[in-house]
């Protein structure tokens, strides 16, 4: 049972976080009692949590675990959640990324072929459809309409309206697993293509090697559609919001392109388009892939910014109000790339991603496609927002998309 905070945050969540965001405890009681939870945003308790995380609990989710399952890597924890991050840890980190760069190439510039002047584009469904076909090829291989297609309406229906979302969750008893066509049809697709190089990551856990041993179907379908949604729905979302704000600014625009143009890479280095870099930076920080990081439970008696907290507490960090802290980024509802052009922003201030053991393994890729998605739209394509009051947040899930209702319309092709 919800108390009255806990039922403002859920109905009203972006509006009740807004009205806290000036806090200074940086530190909200969500339920007290025996089974107290607190939702945390101070960068000192943030840094504590991150530092100590090996020795937390990872509770999971209430609201999605119905909807990916209780043996998603998501919420896995222990040694078993260890074996997950060694085993497909590798593949998404550094230079090995690399290998993907000709794969979102090809998939962005597949969409944009399909556009041409005057075309209006519903930019939050674009972005998805494109991060959607690339973490189904990374994960699966190969991924055609007859698996995507049912997927992406499996999830929308889940969460692609807020006020649906509520009513599985509290009224219906948790939100809709995937049917028993989609597990196989994922299953199937996950082992046919596991011969290929690279490796899929699929292959990787049916490998039957290394530190997760044997994985049977049903922990693979968990796994399956959890990669599959937290690989391109934050994607996506953090893209859409990029392609929006340089399309509010066009001397920014110029200047990223310009940028772009001189690297050669189409963006694949981050290193050789730092400007670039900060307006994804700074669009993942108004707007950051999930408003929280993961549920910690305390597992023994703990002093938190002058509290002791028992045994059993939760603590849950706040992604989104940790970005909004006055004393972390000043006037911090302002759209500013500045910010982070030669700065480096500390993990315990600037937490897209989350962090400590928890950190997102996918979150070098997901930038990766940000840029290469960015720079082929501006390599391509002039457009202009007709639209900007559609530019407002919407959860999905705990994702922040922006509005479904946002368009863009296609003013010049360049290429």
């Amino acid at each position: 049972m919800l108390n009255g905070v806990e039922l403002r945050l859920a109905l009203r969540t972006l509006p009740f976080l807004d009205a806290r965001s000036d806090l200074p405890e940086g530190m909200l009681d969500l339920r007290q009692g025996p089974h107290a939870k607190l939702l945390v945003w101070h960068p000192d308790a943030i840094d504590r949590i991150f530092r100590s995380d090996r020795r937390l609990l990872h509770p999971g989710s209430n609201s999605l675990m119905p909807l990916f399952g209780a043996g998603s890597l998501l919420w896995a924890d222990g040694e078993r959640h260890a074996a997950y991050r060694r085993a497909l840890g590798p593949p998404l980190r550094g230079k090995r990324l690399t290998v993907y760069e000709g794969l979102i190439s090809r998939i962005t510039h597949e969409a944009l072929d399909e556009l041409s002047a005057g075309s209006l584009v519903a930019l939050p469904a674009w972005s998805r459809r494109i991060a959607l076909r690339v973490v189904a090829a990374i994960v699966l291989g190969a991924a055609n309409d007859t698996v995507l297609v049912p997927f992406t309406r499996w999830i929308d229906r889940a969460l692609g309206s807020r006020r649906r979302t509520l009513a599985y969750r509290y009224l219906r008893g948790g939100l809709p697993r995937s049917s028993a066509e989609l597990d196989r049809s994922l299953i199937r697709q996950a082992k046919v293509h596991r011969g290929g190089l690279p490796p899929t990551l699929a292959a990787v856990m049916l490998s039957g090697e290394g530190p997760l041993g044997k994985v049977d179907d049903e922990e693979l379908r968990d796994q399956l559609v959890s990669l599959l949604f937290a690989g391109h729905e934050t994607t996506a979302s953090a893209t859409a919001w990029t392609l929006y704000h340089l399309a509010r600014d066009r001397q920014l625009t110029a200047a990223v392109r310009a940028e772009i143009e001189a690297a050669g890479d189409g963006g694949a280095d981050a290193g050789r388009v730092p400007l670039l870099q900060a307006v994804i930076q700074e669009a993942l920080r108004l707007a950051p892939p999930v408003t929280v990081a993961e549920n910690r439970t305390l597992t023994e008696d703990t002093e938190l910014l002058g509290r002791t907290l028992p045994a059993g507490t939760t603590l849950t960090p706040s992604i989104y109000l940790a970005h909004r802290r006055r004393d972390s980024f000043a006037d911090p509802r302002r759209f500013d790339p500045a910010r982070f052009l030669d700065t480096k922003a500390s993990p315990q201030r600037y937490l897209p991603f989350g962090g400590g053991s928890r950190h997102c393994l996918g979150s070098g890729l997901a930038q990766l496609e940000i840029r290469m998605i960015t720079a082929a739209v501006l390599g391509r394509l002039d457009w202009e927002c007709v639209n900007p009051r559609a530019a407002v947040p919407e959860l999905r899930g705990h994702a922040m998309a922006p509005s479904a209702k946002l368009r863009m319309r296609v003013t010049g092709c360049r290429a």
